[in-house]
């Protein structure tokens, strides 16, 4: 890949996956409507992290065996939409910013970072972009994936961020126990739609 001159194209492709609505974008939205911006932070630092290392390992090698063993996809597609419709309930049953009730904290850098592992939107992105714009030969492939890494990770901490934004701006003109409560149920519902979106 000439790197310079395919920037513009590898932006472009990665920002359309982070500004999409899917599951990152769906809990980022709900944990700053429950928490406010800055407590979803960790969240969306795990993500721009958690997602960069994907890249990085499926550029690596790692995308070679899932495509080589096509039931781990299926898979990782099912455990991961369990696991979201278990966020949706946790943000429908959350308080508003200043505490909560089932889902008490937002999730972790870590938590954040090793659930892109089971998010089937962030594989079929890595699987997508890597070989969009990498080289056949390779002989450049270290430093093609590191810059595919790189620009996944510049593109998905500002956008993660306008959603969360959105989230916690809505809580705050949504301020009463029972819109709030409304704002909850909604986020979470847009969580759970996420899961369908996945399989169509």
């Amino acid at each position: 890949m000439p790197l310079a001159s395919q920037l513009l194209p590898l932006f472009l492709f990665a920002l359309a996956g982070a500004l999409t609505p899917g599951p990152n974008n769906m809990i980022s939205a709900g944990s700053g409507a429950a928490f406010g911006f800055r407590r979803t932070l960790p969240q969306i630092w795990g993500v721009t992290v958690g997602f960069a290392v994907m890249v990085m390992a499926v550029g690596m090698g790692l995308g070679t065996l899932f495509m080589a063993i096509p039931y781990m996809h299926q898979t990782l597609k099912i455990v991961g939409s369990a696991y979201l419709l278990y966020l949706a309930w946790k943000i429908a049953n959350a308080g508003g910013p200043g505490g909560g009730t089932a889902m008490e904290k937002p999730m972790t850098l870590l938590q954040s970072a090793l659930f892109q592992w089971v998010n089937p939107k962030a594989w079929t992105i890595a699987l997508s972009i890597v070989p969009a714009f990498t080289t056949v030969d390779g002989d450049n492939l270290f430093a093609e994936v590191l810059v595919i890494a790189l620009v996944s990770g510049l593109v998905t901490l500002p956008s993660l961020s306008l959603w969360a934004g959105f989230g916690a701006l809505l809580a705050r003109l949504l301020s009463t126990p029972r819109q709030q409560r409304i704002v909850n149920l909604v986020m979470a519902a847009l969580v759970a739609a996420s899961v369908l979106m996945l399989f169509m």
